[in-house]
């Protein structure tokens, strides 16, 4: 046994690595998700179809010029979990790995080419303090990692400090976050394409209060792009 094997041997036995997406400890070679679930994971595929269900949600609503999620989400699954631990067990890891799994089905989508900022679904800065970080800007974080593509996170601010969206009815979803963002910088996004990104997409009521805020922008294109959506 080399040295560094034995080192990885004692800090596992003391910090133990496990995979955020099953709860398996990982191989030394693995990093946040193991090698079974990455290749169990539910790709939707949806980022090579511009009129997938996700789309469709927001049809008649308001006008995106792409929509995508990476995975299925379903409950008590690999993808459930995935999130869970990004939300609400500190794992920044996990987001940094959904975000770069979303920008690998994006980088060479035709649908998702030419965007010049990526634009997260901010916290209210209570929230962010008490949660220790954004989920949707280390989602970012990934992407940017894949595609190169900027992270704009001054562009757009959640004014309004809300309550979880987690139990509420899609109606209360909407009115909680009706008027809730505000755009700064706007002169900076006359004529760009900008992506925004979200931790999972249920309703669509939050990216939608975001998109309203971003579509009186001179020439801007907006698309959305979520880590996960509900599904199979």
């Amino acid at each position: 046994m080399t040295f560094h094997d034995w080192l990885h041997s004692i800090l596992n036995l003391f910090y133990p690595r496990v995979c955020a997406a099953c709860g398996e400890s990982l191989l030394k070679d693995e990093e946040t998700v193991c090698l079974k679930c990455r290749f169990t994971l539910p790709y939707t595929g949806y980022e090579l179809h511009a009129d997938n269900p996700v789309a469709q949600t927001f049809y008649g609503r308001v006008r995106f010029h792409a929509v995508t999620a990476c995975f299925f989400f379903a409950k008590s699954g690999k993808v459930q979990r995935l999130i869970h631990q990004l939300k609400y067990k500190g794992n920044k890891e996990a987001g940094i790995f959904l975000g770069q799994e979303l920008g690998k089905t994006i980088k060479d989508a035709p649908l998702f080419q030419g965007i010049d900022y990526l634009i997260p679904v901010p916290l209210h800065p209570k929230r962010e303090k008490q949660r220790g970080y954004n989920q949707s800007l280390l989602i970012a974080q990934g992407i940017h990692e894949v595609t190169g593509i900027p992270i704009g996170d001054k562009y757009l601010v959640r004014a309004v400090y809300t309550s979880t969206q987690t139990k509420k009815s899609a109606d209360e979803r909407f009115k909680n976050v009706k008027d809730i963002f505000e755009v700064r910088f706007a002169e900076e996004l006359e004529g760009k394409h900008v992506l925004l990104i979200d931790d999972v997409l249920t309703t669509g009521a939050t990216l939608e209060s975001c998109a309203h805020q971003l579509e009186n922008i001179p020439g801007i294109t907006i698309s959305a792009a979520t880590a996960a959506c509900a599904g199979n």
